[in-house]
């Protein structure tokens, strides 16, 4: 499941939105918004986006959320690592590799890694 899929699935729960009454309201099947849910599609369109923002009634920082966990929620990620140190190619390879084998704690430990070097180039 992607994180994007994940809080959707979330806000459509809390809601009482089942899933084929958003893929109606979305204009997709039902099949559709579950594989794009589970991480079985790519990232959402932007006009996805804002259609399932509008039917869950979602505002401000929940919209704002949905769109940031959108953006990183494509299930085939790239990681280009020409002009990097050999040690970025090597982490690069190895994230790829060994991803699935991580439990909660080191993606939480991994993530604070990545929110420190975000906020030390002035993002996230």
């Amino acid at each position: 499941m992607t994180p994007f899929g994940r809080r959707v699935r979330e806000l459509r729960a809390a809601r009482g939105v089942t899933l084929a009454q958003m893929a109606q309201a979305l204009g997709v099947t039902p099949a559709y918004l579950s594989a794009l849910e589970h991480g079985k599609r790519g990232q959402p369109t932007f006009t996805l986006i804002q259609g399932a923002i509008h039917h869950l009634g979602v505002i401000w920082d929940e919209a704002d959320e949905l769109i940031r966990l959108a953006e990183l929620s494509h299930p085939r990620v790239v990681i280009d690592t020409a002009g990097l140190e050999p040690e970025a190619t090597l982490f690069a390879n190895r994230l790829a590799h060994e991803v699935e084998w991580l439990g909660p704690s080191d993606l939480a430990a991994l993530t604070s890694i990545l929110d420190s070097a975000a906020r030390r180039r002035g993002g996230a």
